[in-house]
């Protein structure tokens, strides 16, 4: 009988919460301290904890790693359920190629949180078209790809060998970030560079105001684009405005890819969705805190996305009005 009373006024205790009920903490992989995905990830988990640890019962807690690879290593492994993680990344995962031999079938996409602006550079006496296409006639010169093992050069690896190149043949790289890399072409060290970065870049601001009349940014074509992202839909088109870098007059013409925040599909639902929810009716919170979730828009949400929608996140956008194309719903889903 005490055994029961007991039971009893523990769950109406906690019903009227005098007795704390212990709260969902998942585990968030971002990457290294010194880039954009760790600060970006601590805005989110900031704003969980605030936004929905207290009434939801659940929050992300941001943790560094070695990025994308790993992230996604840890997603399958069952020690992370939330990562950040660059789009070629996750696209990998959803074919099993480059680094995964078979996809990984339990991750999903909750959004788009910034995008990775593709700047392709070249010293002018290379170029014809005006176009990436002109990267070719640098063939046998240097080169500023990425670092090694970077997810610059894998990008821009992934890019350029849709064009026919092949860069560890056709030039000679110069593994360097982008601060050293912009230096190298203004010094005549190498002939071509690409940046990926949101704009406007520091490295390429830099470049372009001091280098301006011996360097150019090449455009990307529709033709370009299409051949350059294969049939994935992960780089789309991106218009950097006149004005945005020293010389620059017209609208720059390129591409880009997404970082985007992903997920296991064995997370809640009503988790994902509460999420997803609350990302963005405070974006102006995670503004405050890191301007990379500025580029963070409904509109926006699932450009370029490479693996299907988490349920829960589906459900958010559906209930907005989002147009959800059927490569990101799930066959489960449908």
């Amino acid at each position: 009988m005490k055994h029961v009373l007991r039971s009893t006024l523990i769950a109406a205790a906690v019903l009227i919460g005098s007795v704390p009920v212990a709260a969902k903490d998942y585990v968030m992989m971002t990457a290294s301290t010194g880039g954009t995905f760790h600060p970006v990830g601590v805005a989110i988990a900031t704003m969980s904890k605030v936004k929905l640890q207290p009434t939801e019962g659940f929050s992300l807690t941001a943790v560094n790693s070695a990025g994308s690879g790993a992230n996604l290593q840890a997603m399958a492994s069952g020690n992370a359920d939330f990562s950040i993680l660059q789009g070629l990344f996750g696209a990998y995962a959803a074919e099993g190629s480059g680094p995964f031999k078979e996809p990984l079938t339990n991750v999903r996409s909750i959004s788009m949180l910034w995008e990775n602006v593709e700047h392709f550079l070249i010293a002018k006496k290379y170029v014809k078209s005006g176009t990436v296409t002109d990267i070719i006639n640098a063939k046998g010169q240097a080169a500023g790809f990425g670092a090694k093992n970077s997810g610059t050069l894998g990008s821009n690896t992934e890019l350029l060998t849709k064009l026919g190149l092949d860069l560890e043949k056709d030039f000679t790289l110069v593994y360097a970030g982008y601060g050293p890399t912009a230096d190298a072409l203004a010094n005549g060290q190498i002939a071509v560079a690409g940046i990926p970065s949101g704009p406007p870049a520091g490295a390429v601001t830099k470049l372009l105001a001091t280098n301006g009349n011996d360097v150019s940014l090449l455009s990307v074509t529709d033709d370009e684009l299409k051949k350059m992202d294969g049939g994935r839909e992960l780089w789309t088109r991106y218009v950097i405005p006149a004005g945005t870098y020293p010389g620059q007059d017209k609208d720059y013409q390129t591409i880009a890819q997404p970082n985007i925040l992903a997920v296991n599909a064995s997370v809640s639902e009503d988790h994902v969705y509460k999420l997803t929810k609350a990302l963005y009716e405070n974006l102006a919170f995670l503004n405050a805190i890191h301007p990379a979730t500025k580029d963070m828009a409904l509109e926006k949400a699932i450009k370029g996305l490479p693996m299907p929608l988490h349920p829960g996140a589906l459900r958010y956008f559906r209930e907005q009005g989002v147009n959800v194309p059927d490569r990101l719903i799930a066959k489960a889903d449908k």
